[in-house]
């Protein structure tokens, strides 16, 4: 019976340490807060998306240095969509299945729309810092997004404006057919058209990702347009300049925040001198831009890509409003984003009924000796 009674012990012993096991992990689970992260991580838009990857990673090593939010420690869980609503559906189901409750992104206005019905269904709400189809927070549809960016209305209006400025008078307007590039274009095309001075020479659609763009370019040069604008990413309009200006055609190119990224330079080479593009007004006079920029340069030896800084400033809205909510509570969280403020590369800020971050713009940027210069 000794025997007996001592294997009994053993085993009594073991099942203690595996009850025990078990409730650390539930222990350690229920101190853990979970940020997704949704967007474009790989395909011909991952310069766009990656940099939202990394302003995640850095603004949740930073808080969980200082204890976490509430005593959680902060996990960033990423999810690729490729810009892609078909891949954002998907991806959103998947952090849905994962019971986050906070998501940064999606990266593009189509992969974003895609994925709101999703989110909002559940609960969870998202924050962009890219996505500018103005419907996104104007329709009243969507009351769990929040965007960290100006809407492409207001992208559009200061495009046009500036355009008159250069002088042009007959635009043609060109577009990727997208909820972003079309949606962009749209509002140029009635703005021109509402301004009485201008014109519009042209308002042609092409298919992202063609290999050749000679016929609208074609058709760009016998409408007799002084300027073009693109709505769209960098992919195409690296393509449509790089094809203008091989067949002489040297009026301006102005194009949208979807193009102000150095990977169209890098595409388009010595094509893509001169160019014009629109993009979030400059905030490196603001110390957090600082301490954002050099923390990049720490962990990844690179400069910070496209919308990193819009990123780390939804991820710190974010992860504030929790701590303000005191959880995750939906009402409570959304609540919290539209009356805390809080300090980030961008300013000091909040978030309007609507769901945009009060007070960001934007500003005209032109490629000069290789870079993207904002125009005084």
């Amino acid at each position: 019976m000794r025997g007996n009674w001592k294997l009994l012990a053993l085993v009594l012993a073991v099942v203690a340490l595996f009850a025990a096991g078990c409730g650390e992990g539930k222990k350690d689970e229920a101190k853990k807060l979970v940020l997704g992260v949704a967007g474009a991580h790989s395909g011909d838009l991952a310069s766009y998306g990656l940099p939202t990857v990394n302003a995640a990673k850095l603004v949740a090593a930073d808080i969980n240095a200082k204890g976490g939010v509430l005593g959680m420690q902060v996990e960033v869980l990423s999810q690729d969509d490729q810009c892609k609503p078909e891949m954002a559906t998907n991806a959103a189901t998947k952090l849905l299945s994962e019971d986050v409750k906070i998501v940064l992104g999606h990266i593009c206005s189509g992969a974003t729309k895609a994925a709101l019905e999703i989110y909002k269904d559940g609960n969870i709400v998202c924050m962009s810092p890219s996505a500018t189809n103005p419907p996104l927070t104007q329709s009243g549809d969507y009351p769990n997004f929040f965007r960290t960016i100006a809407s492409d209305d207001a992208q559009a209006q200061l495009e046009v404006d500036f355009a008159k400025n250069l002088g042009l008078k007959n635009i043609a307007v060109i577009h990727d057919k997208g909820d972003y590039g079309k949606g962009f274009a749209s509002f140029c095309k009635q703005f021109i058209e509402e301004d009485g001075g201008m014109s519009v020479a042209l308002f042609e659609g092409v298919t992202p990702g063609a290999v050749d763009y000679s016929a609208v370019v074609q058709k760009i040069k016998n409408s007799g347009a002084d300027g073009v604008i693109f709505g769209g990413y960098h992919p195409e309009a690296s393509k449509i300049v790089t094809a203008m200006r091989k067949k002489n055609i040297d009026i301006p190119f102005l194009s949208d925040d979807g193009v102000k990224d150095d990977t169209f330079i890098k595409v388009a080479g010595e094509y893509a001198e001169g160019v014009y593009a629109t993009g979030p007004r400059d905030i490196s006079g603001n110390p957090l831009y600082a301490v954002a920029e050099e923390a990049h340069k720490k962990e990844f030896g690179t400069d910070p890509g496209a919308f990193y800084y819009q990123a780390y400033a939804a991820a710190q809205a974010l992860l504030n409003a929790v701590e303000k909510a005191g959880g995750t509570d939906y009402d409570k969280v959304v609540n919290a984003l539209r009356t805390e403020y809080v300090e980030t590369p961008l300013g000091k800020i909040k978030f309007d009924g609507r769901g945009d971050a009060e007070g960001v713009g934007f500003s005209v940027y032109q490629v000069k000796n290789g870079q993207y210069v904002e125009v005084e």
